[in-house]
């Protein structure tokens, strides 16, 4: 899901900004800092765009650009990467040196194999992101495991959603170039020189396992991917291959690591959106919005036993069609939230007669 259910309802305690105005058009660039440049292409989702960025970079002697993410394999988005690396077209005719992934998502990563190989440039992202993203290309066609079906019924689903899930299953890399075979390491904290400036790694979890923010001091930016978002909230979803994970642990670790490590004047450069300050305001609000999702979570769960499929009223706002095709990431939000009460010892979850496991309120602890 986009966002939690309450969040819009809770005004901002402290404004964005957005200095840096209109975005430009799907395919076109705008500079937005000495050797930055933003770019944006269309996504064929409801969320209809992705943000990229161009950094100026001289590596191994060639100069050209260093792309940050790379939109999706389409035919739209390549005909626009066509046509911005032709000779005459807007960067002017020179390569891609790098190719950087925040993380493992097909809007990020959906180019990155055309790029590398057009270039032979190098992939360089975080090691889980990258293992993850190959692991979960390597499913596309596969049938719908039985782990799956078996995760989702505990959840509730009906039959003719878990249906609705086999047909579907397998189309990770739907939108996916194939990824190359290597790949260069992101560290955390690692300080990598693009063209004339240094950029720090700053690694978050939650929304992906390990997504690297890229930070630079001297330009005083922080390109971001979805690890924060001025808008909306990334999703944060336990998946069937994990299914006692605690996402939302570090997702909410990771926010409040990143408001004690990164000072508030840096201009955040998001995956979705247009580029902000007031990193900490709207960390807070993040943190704030989960927050009031848990407290709504626990009040639902102080009556009878509830499955997944039951609690999602009191964490969304739009209602969730048990055939829809938002069911998936309510189910996996739902799952995060659940599983991270579970992790405090504030929830216990019980297996019902028809195979669905039922959440409640743990029993307080008796004190002498």
């Amino acid at each position: 899901m986009d966002e939690s259910a309450a969040a819009d309802a809770v005004p901002e305690a402290a404004p964005l900004s957005y200095p840096c105005g209109e975005p430009p058009a799907p395919g076109t660039l705008k500079a937005i800092a000495p050797g930055v440049l933003w770019l944006r292409m269309p996504l064929p989702f409801s969320l209809n765009h992705i943000n990229l960025y161009l950094l100026q970079d001289v590596f191994e002697g060639v100069a050209g650009w260093a792309v940050v993410d790379t939109g999706t394999q389409t035919p739209e988005v390549l005909a626009a990467w066509r046509a911005l690396l032709a000779p005459d077209g807007a960067l002017g005719g020179r390569p891609v040196t790098r190719v950087f992934a925040t993380h493992m998502h097909p809007d990020h990563m959906g180019m990155a194999g055309w790029l590398t190989r057009k270039f032979e440039a190098r992939l360089w992202m975080t090691r889980t992101e990258y293992l993850m993203c190959r692991t979960l290309a390597a499913d596309t066609g596969r049938e719908a495991p039985d782990d799956a079906i078996r995760f989702y019924r505990r959840c509730g689903w009906p039959d003719e959603a878990l249906d609705v899930y086999r047909a579907r299953f397998g189309g990770f890399g739907k939108y996916m170039h194939a990824l190359p075979d290597s790949y260069r390491r992101l560290r955390e904290g690692e300080r990598v020189a693009i063209g004339a400036h240094e950029w720090r790694v700053v690694v978050g979890r939650g929304h992906s396992p390990e997504h690297a923010c890229l930070v630079s001091e001297s330009l005083k930016l922080m390109i971001s991917g979805d690890q924060v978002l001025p808008r909306i909230s990334s999703n944060v979803s336990v998946f069937p291959t994990e299914p006692d994970a605690d996402p939302l642990g570090d997702w909410l670790a990771s926010i409040a690591r990143l408001r004690a490590e990164l000072p508030d004047d840096l201009l955040v450069l998001p995956a979705h959106g247009e580029p902000f300050r007031g990193l900490h305001a709207r960390l807070d609000r993040l943190a704030g919005g989960h927050a009031r999702s848990l407290t709504r979570l626990k009040r639902t769960l102080g009556g009878e036993p509830k499955r997944v499929v039951d609690v999602f009223g009191a964490l969304f706002a739009r209602p969730i069609d048990l055939r829809g095709e938002l069911l998936g990431l309510a189910t996996g939000e739902s799952v995060a939230h659940l599983n991270h009460l579970v992790h405090r010892g504030e929830v216990v979850a019980e297996p019902g007669a028809d195979g669905a496991l039922r959440y409640r309120l743990a029993a307080p602890v008796a004190t002498a």
